[in-house]
């Protein structure tokens, strides 16, 4: 008991002491790698934090293995681009809702001398279908993630299981967005990518992009309060406090305002 009364003493003198000890709200956010190459998160966090009081804390994965992060409730909140995951996500009662925060697109990267001769296609299967055909050198993610899924939609729409050629001309990195594109510079290999994360990349080398304009390449972001009574621990009012705030005028300007070299990286897009 004198030990507790003694701590308790500690703690109250600490927090007179430093105000925001006591009071320090905070959250923690699973979300995609891309979000966080891209710098989008370095920008508008700040924003946010100012204004909420509330700090966030950023789990940058793949989004198969944030799903399983908010999953097993080691976040409060969900931001990931594969919607048909998060939509299965909500609908097993791991979510409360979805909410549309914004969008790009992905775009097909490829080395100058594109071997597969897909530059300026229009259609992702067909160009992914050529690729295979000439066998030329792609670096897939492999890793579960938004990016990866929609990579894997487009082969089964070329009519082509890519993965039988794992380790020959189809090279599964297994990482992020960012060490993807490193790979793919010093391969001179084609490599599916989200836009912003495109844009922010610095090590281009010869790599530009071949292919872009499809609908399929469309690529939507959502963001869902990982469900309280799933895992009673979950900071819910603060995890919607974020979620409001990104949907919220405040929050869309600020993913709008957004740029890298005078580029806008993300799109608004809050029903």
């Amino acid at each position: 008991m004198v030990t507790r009364r003694i701590f308790l003493a500690g703690f109250i003198l600490a927090a007179m002491t430093f105000p925001g000890l006591a009071a320090e709200r905070s959250i923690v956010v699973a979300s995609t790698t891309s979000t966080e190459n891209s710098g989008l998160f370095g920008a508008i966090l700040p924003i946010f934090e100012a204004a909420s009081g509330i700090r966030v804390k950023i789990v940058a994965v793949g989004t198969g293995q944030a799903i399983k992060l908010a999953r097993n409730g080691d976040a409060d909140v969900l931001l990931v681009h594969h919607r048909p995951s998060e939509e299965a996500f909500v609908g097993q009662g791991f979510g409360v809702k979805r909410f549309s925060i914004m969008y790009n697109d992905f775009v097909l990267v490829g080395p100058e001398n594109d071997p597969a001769g897909v530059r300026g296609l229009t259609d992702a299967a067909t160009a992914l279908a050529r690729i295979a055909a000439a066998k030329a050198i792609f670096a897939s993610r492999g890793d579960d993630s938004g990016t990866h899924k929609k990579e894997l939609e487009l082969w089964r729409a070329a009519k082509v299981h890519a993965q039988a050629a794992s380790g020959q001309w189809y090279r599964e990195t297994g990482a992020g967005m960012g060490a993807t594109l490193n790979t793919a510079s010093a391969l001179g290999a084609y490599v599916l990518a989200d836009r912003g994360t495109w844009i922010a990349f610095a090590n281009k080398g010869d790599l530009g992009i071949m292919v872009e304009g499809d609908a399929r390449l469309f690529n939507p972001y959502g963001a869902i309060l990982v469900n309280p009574a799933r895992h009673r621990h979950i900071k819910a009012a603060e995890g919607q406090a974020f979620i409001d705030w990104l949907i919220s005028p405040a929050g869309q300007q600020a993913i709008a305002d957004y740029k890298r070299g005078g580029r806008q990286l993300f799109f608004p897009n809050a029903d």
